[in-house]
């Protein structure tokens, strides 16, 4: 793309439909990944799931050098190190399609994204000579060892402390983690800790050091095929060239990870929406109550159409901040020794992007999820069906990579940070939305082209969430970070906002190039920005009365009433619409 677009712009920018990345553009290299990935889940993975939710986790290894053989554990690890060096619309790829292998796209989620990539853009030459060719060839296997047991969202207050050995040869790590992901098989550990008890760093801390254990295995609610171990140092010794980056500087590694392991947590969560879609609607079909298959209920396929609408509003969001960070990294030097560092920052760009797809994925996942349980009634509840599991797995995502709270703070907090610095112009937005308010009248839709009244409310939910933010900030001013409904609430507006335009702008997009075969986009993103608009309004209602009173808030909801001014649309046949081809395609369809 030859336009950049700074993070978070798209609350003040109109985005051209062509400049937005979309699954349909996806290349037809990437396309046979993606069949390769299903592939192998389908044929090596799931038979398995069974046996590595008993812990044994013999098949978690063999798997993940079976993936390696595949190439699809060097994906993002550069070439000259053993790996593909591939982009990161390439890395959504996969990890969408590894969403069906439960919990194995955990092991395989840790070990790639959050417990390689740390080396892969902080590590300095040497340690990605040593370690990256094995971590690419699933010779080696990796794990990340941030939460402790008193510092979870909180990751600053961890109390495990290195010291320089007299010496000056190794680091002395002392402390527990929890919680850590391949523990019970992991050979190499990105280790937080305070030197001296004070500079929070990172570490590259081998399996076989001396003064390094693990715990029994965690007897979790999900993700049992996973494992999850404490952690244990006791006066671990650590060689000095194992210090990752520099002292002081871990949270530059660990926020900036968290960045992409978000990122790649909605691609997945997409996946398994997906494939948890055809699972219901292929069940839909089979059981028969009152002489005919419930897929026939108008209430079961409104169930249907709810899930495939957010589905596609997920999968829009996570192929278009792909496309947003292959852009950022577009200017990257990749032959600077720095190059992992100039990345990391890139992809900080993003963060507000990467945040909204680490919620909207996760309750995406856990709505569809439900529904899937839903449409199985009592059989949903057993064992034996592979939704029980899926609920039980959906769960953990809302607390993996930052818990969805913590994530509704950060990121309105990022986007007035960057106000403050000047690097986005969104206090000069809501100044100039004041008197533009005021005079605003809605269009006419009536004999409309096809999506018009949909531009028009994304353009509608923008200045919303622009008119609630400035008021919350003008009220509250430097202590906006005390009031969490506040923030929350904006954040909510501003995720949905971002879902509704995605899905909006990749209908138009296919409209542009397909005509009336892009039907099914169009349905879908009508359907998605109707009933996200609906939210939108509740919210930003709720958070108008929480701001104002009497008269001022009387003027403010006038307003709010005219930016929502629109015709219904007929939900009901929409639904049936959608529901139909879901049916037909036994699963996902667009």
């Amino acid at each position: 793309m030859a336009v950049r677009h700074k993070g978070g712009s798209f609350l003040i920018e109109s985005v051209p439909a062509a400049e937005v990345f979309t699954p349909e553009d996806l290349t037809p290299e990437q396309r046979a990944i993606a069949e390769t990935v299903r592939d192998f889940v389908a044929r090596e993975v799931r038979p398995y799931l069974d046996a590595m939710e008993r812990h044994e986790f013999e098949h978690n290894v063999r798997l993940l050098r079976q993936a390696a053989e595949l190439g699809l554990t060097g994906i993002e690890i550069p070439a000259e190190f053993g790996g593909l060096g591939l982009d990161k619309v390439t890395a959504a790829v996969v990890m969408e399609n590894m969403g069906p292998a439960a919990s194995f796209s955990v092991t395989f989620g840790a070990h790639t994204g959050i417990g390689t990539l740390p080396i892969v853009f902080f590590g300095n030459r040497a340690q990605k000579e040593k370690y990256l060719p094995a971590l690419a060839a699933g010779e080696k296997i990796a794990a990340y060892a941030l939460t402790e047991a008193g510092s979870g969202s909180d990751a600053l207050g961890a109390r495990t402390t290195a010291r320089l050995s007299e010496d000056g040869k190794y680091w002395i790590l002392n402390g527990t983690k929890q919680w850590i992901t391949n523990a019970g098989f992991a050979d190499i550990f990105i280790v937080y800790a305070k030197v001296d008890g004070e500079r929070f760093s990172a570490f590259i801390v081998e399996r076989g050091f001396p003064g390094v254990s693990t715990g029994n295995e965690e007897h979790k609610v999900g993700i049992r095929g996973s494992s999850t171990r404490t952690l244990i140092l006791e006066d671990a010794r650590v060689p000095v060239e194992n210090l990752l980056f520099e002292v002081g500087k871990g949270h530059v590694i660990a926020f900036n990870i968290l960045n992409i392991g978000r990122f790649k947590l909605g691609a997945g969560c997409t996946g398994s929406a997906k494939y948890l879609l055809g699972i219901a609607a292929r069940y839909a079909q089979e059981r028969h109550q009152f002489g005919r298959p419930i897929a026939q209920f108008p209430l079961i396929q409104q169930k249907l159409a709810e899930m495939a609408a957010r589905t596609y509003a997920a999968e829009s969001v996570v192929y278009r901040t792909a496309g947003l960070l292959e852009e950022g990294l577009a200017e990257i030097d990749h032959t600077a020794e720095d190059a992992g560092q100039q990345s990391a920052r890139a992809i900080h760009e993003y963060a507000v992007e990467c945040s909204i797809n680490k919620v909207l994925g996760s309750e995406v996942l856990d709505f569809v999820v439900d529904e899937a349980v839903q449409i199985h009634g009592g059989y949903g509840f057993m064992e034996e069906y592979e939704v029980a599991r899926a609920w039980r797995d959906a769960r953990i995502n809302r607390i993996f990579e930052g818990t969805n709270e913590i994530n509704r703070l950060l990121i309105p907090g990022e986007l007035l940070k960057k106000a403050l610095r000047g690097q986005l112009p969104l206090m000069q937005a809501v100044m100039g939305l004041q008197d533009e308010l005021l005079g605003l009248m809605p269009p006419i839709f009536e004999g409309a082209e096809p999506l018009e009244q949909e531009k028009w409310l994304v353009e509608a939910a923008k200045k919303i969430t622009l008119m609630v933010a400035g008021l919350g900030v003008q009220k509250y001013q430097q202590q906006v970070e005390r009031e969490q409904e506040f923030l929350a609430g904006v954040a909510d507006l501003i995720i949905e906002t971002f879902a509704m335009e995605s899905s909006l702008l990749r209908a138009l997009k296919a409209l542009d190039r397909d005509g009336a075969e892009a039907a099914a986009k169009v349905d879908l993103a009508t359907f998605y920005v109707h009933a996200a608009f609906a939210r939108v309004e509740e919210t930003a209602r709720n958070l108008l009365a929480s701001l104002s009173e009497g008269e001022e808030l009387r003027t403010q909801l006038a307003i709010l009433r005219k930016l929502g001014r629109r015709d219904p649309i007929n939900r009901v046949a929409l639904g049936r619409r959608i529901a139909q081809r879901v049916l037909d395609a036994g699963g996902y369809a667009v």
